[in-house]
């Protein structure tokens, strides 16, 4: 598998498993009516570092992206998303981004990583954990999730 970073012309075979993903409102506390035209602002915004992970056919299976958290003094705490296609899970495509995602952020002389809003029912909770995330604290019942009703965000944390 290439991971590499992303260029304007990925964007089209993202937003399918973007939209897939957004639309079954399971695992992202984004409007799971976005259109195209947001989600491409959402995930390829100018601030963000996007990469894209292929297949050895060349197919995009998954993506990532990092930014900045916060902003000013706060500038070098990171945040980062990962989609993987749902038709790909399971493949370990999901941790080669996030290892790959936690070297760039290093590199860039980030310190820390945080994610805002994870899903409690989300199994990349496992993932992250694994990773050396740990939950910092959870929002109970913030999330309406469509099978489990509602359900606690988290907030985690790992150090870089």
């Amino acid at each position: 598998m290439l991971i590499r970073e992303a260029t304007a012309g990925d964007w089209p075979r993202i937003w399918p498993f973007w939209h897939r993903i957004v639309a079954a409102a399971e695992t992202y506390a984004w409007d799971p009516d976005t259109s195209e035209e947001d989600a491409r602002a959402l995930w390829m915004g100018p601030a963000k570092c996007v990469y894209v992970a292929e297949d050895d056919t060349g197919a995009v299976v998954g993506s990532a992206y990092v930014t900045p958290n916060y902003g000013g003094p706060a500038a070098r705490v990171a945040n980062a998303g990962f989609m993987v296609d749902p038709d790909r899970s399971g493949l370990g495509i999901g941790r080669a981004l996030a290892e790959h995602v936690l070297r760039a952020a290093t590199a860039a002389g980030y310190r820390a990583m945080v994610f805002n809003a994870v899903v409690e029912t989300n199994p990349a909770v496992g993932l992250w954990t694994s990773l050396g995330f740990r939950i910092l604290g959870t929002v109970p019942e913030a999330y309406e999730h469509p099978r489990h009703g509602p359900v606690g965000l988290h907030i985690m944390y790992r150090a870089l």
